[in-house]
């Protein structure tokens, strides 16, 4: 199976602070990989590299075959088919849900604003397919009741929802999802697993996702890559993750390790 994502020798430094150590792992396409560790471990600091948010300050990110490292984040999106979602939904909360959506498919859009502001036919209908497209997604999510809702009217869960529909709107082949079920309710996290696993299975999108919902890991992951300070502590399945003293010494300290052992 090819790769999409290759991660090769990562550091990334602020001042005298490491960030990130010689980081080094593979997203193989189609597989959904889980990227964990205890908080600091630098997993969105990573997210953001593999983004084009942040410049690594040594190694190589590579996208399907091409080096990524250098590139913005608008180019990573119109170019190399990556999309995001941030562990704090990043709405325009006075805005509509079906115009936070939209927002997603602005690199699909032909022309420029110049064309936009004139309103050209081919620009029209272009904004037409993209309008059914939101709403069918929003539809697939099970929240077309709230597309013409104030996303500042709907709650914290609901937000996550709306940010997963906006970045598939760029129709990814790598999506990256930062805490997707943070702040959701048990019932809520179910239904993402069996969203998340839909998208993978019938879109064939290579998912990364930085989650501290073990259940999730488990429930969704074929990999997982355990960081902590900065380094890669294991990568292997999510049971081999929760059974590894080092993973257990990471998150609970050095006694609950050696009752592991």
């Amino acid at each position: 199976m090819s790769e999409q994502l290759t991660v090769s020798n990562v550091s990334l430094r602020f001042g005298g602070v490491h960030v990130l150590e010689e980081v080094s792992f593979t997203a193989a396409s189609g597989h959904i990989l889980g990227l964990v560790g205890p908080n600091g471990a630098g997993k969105t600091s990573l997210f953001n590299c593999i983004s084009g948010h942040y410049r690594p300050t040594s190694g190589s990110i590579v996208i399907d075959g091409a080096e990524v490292s250098n590139v913005r984040p608008a180019a990573m999106a119109r170019n190399h088919g990556l999309a995001r979602t941030f562990q704090h939904p990043a709405l325009q909360l006075h805005s509509t849900v079906l115009e936070n959506v939209l927002l997603g498919a602005h690199t699909r859009l032909p022309g420029g604003p110049a064309e936009w502001a004139l309103a050209l036919p081919n620009t029209v209908r272009a904004e037409r397919a993209r309008r059914e497209e939101a709403h069918a997604l929003l539809a697939r999510i099970g929240l077309d009741w709230a597309a013409h809702k104030h996303a500042d009217e709907l709650s914290h869960g609901l937000h996550k929802g709306i940010e997963l529909c906006r970045a598939l709107m760029a129709r990814p082949q790598l999506l990256l999802l930062d805490e997707p079920a943070a702040g959701l309710p048990h019932s809520e996290v179910e239904q993402l697993i069996a969203t998340i696993r839909r998208l993978r299975d019938e879109e064939d999108i290579t998912i990364v996702i930085v989650e501290h919902h073990m259940g999730l890991i488990s429930a969704l992951t074929d990999s997982v890559v355990v960081l902590d300070h900065g380094k890669v502590l294991m990568t292997g399945t999510a049971a081999e993750a929760q059974s590894d003293p080092r993973v257990i010494e990471a998150y609970l300290g050095k006694d609950a390790a050696d009752d592991a052992a």
